[in-house]
């Protein structure tokens, strides 16, 4: 429309109103704007009294909110989130508000209709009936909003309601917005969540709160003297602009891979919580980051945990009910990677020998006689071996994770030159991860001050223990040892895009500082590689490739009797590309420990991560003496030939059907077999049975469950510790007692739990 057809006091009144709720930087704008639409319209004398109302703006904005201009907000979408992969992990997906015009309803019969209408619609707790009825009361109103984002059935269901009773322009639906979590569960610590007015509440959805918000769009349209609405000539819209969006470092598989092996960690040890980390350690970059149990983004007041539901349920004070479902609702939420922090135990021996070596004080070959025991002042402090190791030499003594050792270190350290090291790989500070609520390290709190720091705190520290570090400052730290040296500013958010796909910021990896030289972090991680190739963390061993790790197992200080198990590895250790943390938290099992019960989940995370991300293999002559071999073509042979034929290639041969000759062969020819495996052999046609119940393949050796599979008619993969003999299988990938296909592969997991104990 012309602007010379416009009512001179409308466009007065929008001006001011206007003018409130612009930003500063739009105000600029918006004054150049007005001031051309003015002089084209109206001429000086308008202009001069649009500058007055412009510098009087509150008293327009009062005759607006008084009725003569309605005022609609259009809600803008928040930013998407992704992952790295561009794949979606939250949005804003399609919602509508009701609201209703109390001006036009014309009786009290017709006002209670509404509510009693929309109540049961809604079903909501609570929004009853009386609730609706008592917000529509004031005939004055002219807009009260009764719900927003209601999802599409109720939405329909409202309509046909408007339509039943002629209830046009009394209730309305607009659209809206509402936060939605394609994946429900994943990465819920991370990602976070909004609340019913769409900001941020945890996570990257708190933490970049502003980034996400776009700006809301507004239909400003003029009343009469009537309060009534005028024609749509009278009518100003402006378009909502979408928050920025963010993508995120996270790889949805990795997190899958993270998420997974965590759950199975918390069922396996009947653990209170796992939590872990993936990181890129040349970058700092968060690949996964994850916190179990979990919970669902889109109903995230819900809790799942049967353990918790169990302990609440107990509870039989209704008020006492409320207050403790809420603090438990408050703990499911929390991210503990980044806001609890934990006892290190074992593993913290890894930085107590880079500061000795590029100290000068050891090398890896400095040996120690250990005799179970070292006193330090009135306390004698035990090895976990009893009876001693013996003499041993540095890398000996991280290998097989002995007290003694470390503590002789710490102690011709001394004070200042530990509290150096303490400080420089970044346990007295925050990593300034781009996560809310990281936790803050508080000198005599979470860890020793340098001027408390006597021979007993010192000694103490050097092995890991009467500290506490956060799980996202350990892996930093270890990343540091990985990368050469290099402690790097993690993060979570790679960059941040507009709306229309364009690229408005882009994270640089951020180096802090040279921790220690290149040459000592590389023999600290050699070091390390020997621990999973023999010593306490053997659990973490994979076939074909190089894996550098430490173990940690510690008596938490706030809770008796309960413990930390951990374990953090990197690999390939000859060019480290990722390290993994993973923490269980208070273990209800014997063995405690973090080589038996963390290593474990760490080897499986840290072998399906390198395979996803493409790092090769690179076998010894002894793993691929284990290897699988592919299968021989027997289709046509007589069973009998077959048979011999698949003995020779070190294959086992199931025959299915009465017939004479094979027809068809499974696995197919050329297709990867285990050594020792099984090939079924099919020699009718018809209907014939082609699976079988799974049997229980746990607590046998890996000859013992490779024979059970295969006389069950199943392959078997061999997955974790195959170091030793005493490897004792103690998961499979398909449930005994369940159906499979006949000679289809079974994952089987394995792990020791002889010498892989630390303190």
């Amino acid at each position: 429309m012309g602007v010379e057809y416009l009512d001179s006091h409308f466009v007065l009144f929008l001006v001011g109103f206007i003018m409130t709720r612009v930003n500063k930087k739009m105000k600029n704008r918006c004054m150049t704007a007005i001031a051309v639409l003015l002089v084209l319209g109206f001429g000086i004398d308008v202009l001069r009294l649009a500058y007055f109302q412009i510098f009087n703006a509150d008293e327009y904005r009062v005759l607006a909110e008084s009725g003569q201009l309605s005022d609609t907000e259009i809600p803008a979408d928040r930013g998407v989130i992704y992952d790295s992969n561009m794949e979606v992990l939250a949005e804003s997906a399609s919602a509508w508000l009701v609201y209703v015009n109390p001006s036009k309803i014309e009786n009290k019969e017709q006002r209670v209709l509404i509510s009693k209408g929309l109540a049961k619609i809604l079903d909501d707790e609570d929004l009853k009936w009386k609730d609706i009825y008592n917000k529509i009361g004031n005939k004055d109103y002219g807009y009260v909003k009764i719900k927003g984002k209601i999802e599409y059935e109720p939405k329909t269901k409202i309509q046909e309601f408007i339509n039943e009773n002629d209830l046009y322009a009394i209730v309305c639906i607009d659209p809206d917005t509402k936060r939605y979590y394609p994946y429900g569960n994943f990465a819920s610590t991370v990602i976070g969540m909004t609340n019913v007015d769409s900001d941020g509440r945890v996570g990257i959805e708190l933490k970049y709160n502003d980034t996400l918000t776009g700006v809301p769009g507004r239909i400003i349209t003029a009343r009469d003297g009537h309060s009534d609405l005028m024609s749509t000539n009278y009518e100003t819209k402006f378009d909502a602009e979408q928050g920025t969006s963010l993508v995120l470092s996270l790889d949805k598989t990795i997190q899958h891979y993270l998420e997974k092996g965590l759950s199975q960690a918390v069922k396996d040890n009947d653990a209170t919580s796992a939590y872990g980390i993936v990181m890129d350690v040349n970058t700092g970059a968060v690949l996964a980051m994850a916190t179990m149990p979990d919970y669902d983004l889109n109903n995230p007041s819900v809790i799942t945990d049967k353990a918790v539901l169990k302990k609440l349920k107990k509870i039989k004070d209704k008020e006492e009910y409320a207050r403790a479902y809420n603090e438990q609702v408050y703990m499911m939420w929390r991210n503990k990677v980044v806001s609890d922090t934990y006892e290190p135990g074992s593993v913290f021996k890894i930085f107590t020998a880079a500061a000795g070596l590029e100290e000068g004080i050891v090398t890896p070959d400095s040996t120690y006689n250990c005799v179970g025991a070292i006193q330090v002042a009135d306390n004698r402090i035990h090895c976990h071996k009893r009876e001693g190791h013996g003499v041993q030499t540095l890398t000996q003594g991280l290998v097989n994770s002995c007290n003694p050792f470390f503590i002789t270190i710490g102690q011709k350290l001394g004070t200042e030159k530990f509290y150096k090291y303490f400080e420089a790989f970044g346990f007295t500070d925050t990593t300034k991860v781009d996560l809310p609520a990281e936790a803050n390290p508080v000198g005599g709190v979470t860890y020793h001050k340098k001027e408390d720091m006597g021979i007993s705190q010192l000694s103490s520290s050097a092995f890991g223990q009467t500290f506490q570090v956060s799980a996202i400052q350990m892996i930093t730290a270890v990343s540091a040892v990985a990368n050469g040296g290099k402690l790097m500013e993690p993060y979570v958010v790679a960059k941040q895009i507009d709306h229309e796909g364009n690229t408005v910021y882009e994270k640089t990896p951020t180096v802090k500082r040279q921790v220690v030289s290149e040459s000592t972090a590389n023999a600290v991680l050699e070091m390390m590689e020997k621990v999973v190739d023999g010593g306490t963390g053997r659990n973490a061993y994979i076939p074909g490739y190089r894996v550098a790790g430490k173990t940690g197992t510690s008596e938490k200080l706030t809770v008796d009797g309960e413990y930390i198990a951990s374990f953090v590895g990197c690999a390939p250790a000859d060019d480290p590309q990722i390290a993994v943390l993973i923490i269980i938290d208070e273990p209800q099992v014997y063995n405690h420990g973090g080589g038996a019960i963390a290593a474990p989940v760490a080897g499986v995370v840290i072998e399906q991560t390198l395979k996803y991300m493409n790092v090769e293999p690179v076998y010894s002559d002894e793993e691929l003496s284990k290897l699988n071999a592919t299968a021989p073509d027997v289709n046509g042979m007589s069973v009998a030939a077959a048979k011999d034929t698949l003995s020779k290639h070190n294959f086992n041969a199931r025959v299915v059907g009465n017939g004479d000759k094979v027809i068809s062969q499974y696995p197919a020819k050329d297709q990867s077999v285990p050594l020792d495996g099984v090939v079924i052999l099919y020699t009718e046609t018809g209907n014939l049975s082609t699976t079988s119940t799974v049997p229980d393949l746990t607590g046998l050796s890996i000859s013992e469950a490779n024979k059970r599979a295969v006389n069950s008619g199943y392959n078997i993969k061999v997955s974790g510790a195959t170091l030793g003999s005493e490897v004792v299988s103690y998961r499979q990938s398909v449930e005994k007692g369940t159906k499979a296909e006949l000679g289809s592969t079974i994952t089987v997991y394995f792990k020791t739990t002889s010498g892989v104990q630390d303190d």
